[in-house]
């Protein structure tokens, strides 16, 4: 017989003429064997969740792409450290991107398996809380803050973030102040942003930027620049 792993069964591939000559009958030193219904189920309970399984799960409760959801599952393993991340964040597509590109490539460089991963779920939802809510920035956190947390196992992301300076300002009024120190010098820019080169907000940003010591809030920053330039 052959097996269809398409729909999970098996089909005939060909008989025989004469089967008593190929000796099919019932083997007389062997017991019956009787399989209960019971028994199956007490078998499936203890089961892991299977892949497809895990991929329906991802996709349904944790709305990530399914493309995604197959890079997780390629190892037990991973898959059951996203799903314990996932059960301690609510931003389930950062900690999917997370753990396929920073996760995946630290124990690819290491040679190691996720059983050796320094950084327990927790940490990392809080890496991912500090992300979501702007505190620190998305480069500053999977380029710095990754690598140090790696570095020095169990240690707070919030507490390397303040001892690197990374911490985002997101003070409207002190970067009120800023923006209104960068306007000051760019009269003749901001004339050309209101007929219509709003490609200088750029210039506006990156000057902010450089007076904050690049820790200024993006999303802030934009929405206050914009607010100055257009009223």
């Amino acid at each position: 017989r052959t097996f269809d792993a398409t729909d999970g069964k098996t089909y005939s591939l060909r008989t025989k003429e004469d089967l008593n000559d190929y000796r099919y009958f019932p083997e007389p030193d062997l017991q019956p064997f009787h399989v209960s219904e019971k028994w199956l189920q007490d078998i499936a309970q203890t089961l892991p969740q299977l892949p497809n399984e895990l991929i329906e799960k991802f996709t349904a409760k944790y709305k990530i792409p399914e493309y995604d959801a197959q890079v997780l599952t390629d190892t037990k393993e991973i898959a059951l450290y996203f799903d314990d991340l996932c059960s301690k964040t609510q931003y389930y597509k950062t900690a999917s991107n997370l753990v396929m590109s920073n996760v995946k490539s630290y124990l690819n460089d290491a040679a190691i398996s996720i059983q050796d991963f320094p950084i327990s779920t927790q940490n990392l939802a809080q890496l991912i809380e500090m992300i979501e809510t702007n505190l620190v920035s998305h480069t500053a956190a999977t380029q710095k803050i990754f690598g140090k947390m790696i570095e020095n196992v169990g240690v707070n992301p919030k507490q390397i973030a303040e001892q690197m300076n990374l911490i985002q300002e997101s003070n409207v009024g002190l970067l009120d102040e800023m923006v209104m120190q960068v306007l000051a010098k760019f009269p003749a820019k901001i004339e050309e942003y209101k007929k219509g080169k709003t490609g200088l907000m750029g210039l506006f940003v990156g000057e902010v930027m450089k007076i904050s010591g690049g820790k200024a809030d993006p999303k802030v920053l934009n929405e206050i620049l914009k607010q100055k330039l257009e009223a």
